[in-house]
């Protein structure tokens, strides 16, 4: 530790008490004497004018950060925990005093056995508990967990959409339970995750937040279609913001929500006229239920922390909303709960549809006898499942009918066939879901299997999957199709 003469731009004193670097330090008002804590896990008090130096406390990590505060000093470190001991007190009965030599005789000093000095206090007065810090984490591939580890080699797996433990597995290798957890699923990248501060904070950026959905059937939602599509940024701001939403309706009445309008806060419908807008739900309903995988504890509620409406940070805990801080959310979380809308800027338009949909070529196997059924590129959504049939009705009703379906039909069925020659197809219907319609002729369809680079897909991939792990090429994805006899 050094002392330095502003005036003379120069280091009068130096103080080698710590045998390792000093990463803290504070002062007495007077400036009289000086606490020093650092890597060594030792705090000294110096007195700067007789270079007496008093081992106060040894801790079990570095220190990082020291503050006086009446007749205590508060100490953190590494670990999680904050702890305070007495400032001063010599007791001599306990612990003696050395002068602080130079660098080279505290090392000297620090080395010889014995000579280190006894410290004065063992025990911290007063204590904040803290938990366990996060050391490393992995967001896994279904997007809805991550795991993480603590520094007592503590594995745990969370939910993002429900901001719980789901399991603890104790000390386990991370890489192994990685590797366990692992599943072949591609779901776009809908937040990111920060552990620098020890725990967990999840970032949702529009209009990356909104590029994920699942089916409700793959999310267990008991009472919703099966093929509903449920983004999972807005379902997990619903869930955020429930607490909110009822303090908001009892303090401004159900009508400042009805029929899309915010009776106060930001003006969000004139937002909407500056921005383009991406309805990519398809939902038009005002559904504020929140459905049981993205319901957050009221026990341990998490914390929302945004820009507020003075431009500093903002954070309360989801429990705390009065229904009062529409000022302090971004317009675009506003809309998208109270409105069920979903936003995209002008520029990400293209980029919502690449990463909503799948563009891909449906072709006969090598040297199979079937018929071919299209020449024309298909597009369809990239969380389609062809467990849902979709693809293999579409191949089933062009190969059991004697003449392809050149248009798309007021139910929406699939339509491959465009006016003016076009090859582009869509295989969606009005609700963005493959359509092939329960038909008598459906009862004699033969058996099919859909591949990918020669491999047979497995019932549950999506076509993201598949593109990912099976195609694995910037390309258009082609899919070919087979009839398999004796099933």
């Amino acid at each position: 530790m050094r002392l330095w003469d502003l005036g003379q731009q120069r280091c009068v004193h130096s103080y080698a008490m710590h045998t390792d670097s000093v990463w803290a330090l504070a002062s007495t008002p007077t400036f009289s004497h000086v606490y020093s804590g650092g890597r060594d896990l030792s705090l000294y008090l110096t007195d700067l004018a007789t270079r007496e130096s008093l081992l106060l406390c040894t801790k079990e990590h570095p220190i990082l950060q020291l503050a006086l505060h009446d007749d205590g000093i508060w100490v953190a470190t590494t670990d999680s925990s904050v702890h305070r001991w007495p400032a001063e007190g010599r007791d001599p009965q306990r612990g003696g005093s050395f002068l602080a030599g130079n660098l080279s005789f505290s090392r000297e000093r620090a080395s010889l056995e014995g000579s280190i000095p006894v410290p004065v206090h063992k025990e911290p007065s007063n204590t904040i508990p803290g938990t366990s810090g996060i050391v490393q984490h992995e967001i896994l591939n279904n997007r809805r967990h991550f795991l993480t580890k603590d520094p007592a080699g503590s594995v745990k797996l969370w939910e993002i959409t429900r901001g719980v433990v789901v399991e603890g597995y104790g000390q386990f290798s991370f890489e192994e339970k990685k590797e366990e957890l692992f599943e072949m699923v591609s779901i776009p990248a809908w937040f990111t995750v920060d552990t620098r501060l020890g725990n967990l904070s999840v970032h949702l950026d529009t209009p990356q937040c909104f590029s994920a959905e699942m089916y409700s059937a793959d999310l267990g939602i008991i009472g919703k279609p099966e093929d509903d599509k449920v983004n999972l940024a807005r379902e997990t701001l619903k869930g955020l913001l429930a607490h909110w939403l009822t303090k908001r309706k009892q303090r401004f009445g159900s009508q400042s929500v009805a029929n899309g309008e915010v009776s106060s806060g930001k003006d969000i419908s004139a937002r909407s006229i500056s921005h383009s807008r991406m309805e990519v739900d398809g939902n038009a309903e005002n559904d504020s239920m929140v459905y049981p995988p993205f319901e957050f504890s009221t026990v341990s509620p998490p914390s929302i922390i945004t820009e507020g409406s003075q431009g500093g940070p903002w954070r309360k805990k989801i429990t705390d909303l009065d229904g009062t801080e529409d000022e302090d959310f971004p317009w675009w979380c506003l809309d998208c709960v109270l409105n069920n809308r979903l936003f995209g800027y002008p520029c990400c338009i293209v980029a919502f549809a690449f990463l909503h949909w799948c563009s891909f070529y449906l072709q006969a196997c090598e040297g199979s006898t079937v018929q071919i059924l299209t020449q024309g590129k298909l597009s369809a959504p990239r969380i389609l499942f062809h467990r849902k049939l979709s693809v293999i009705n579409y191949v089933v009703e062009k190969m059991v009918l004697d003449k392809p379906t050149e248009s798309v039909n007021s139910d929406g069925t699939f339509a491959p066939g465009l006016p003016g020659g076009q090859t582009q197809h869509s295989a969606v219907g009005g609700d963005g879901s493959f359509r092939s319609g329960l038909k008598p002729w459906q009862k004699l369809k033969p058996s099919i299997e859909i591949l990918c680079n020669n491999q047979v897909l497995a019932p549950d991939m999506s076509l993201a999957t598949v593109r990912t792990y099976i195609w694995k090429k910037p390309e258009d994805l082609v899919l070919n199709y087979r009839v398999v006899q004796g099933r």
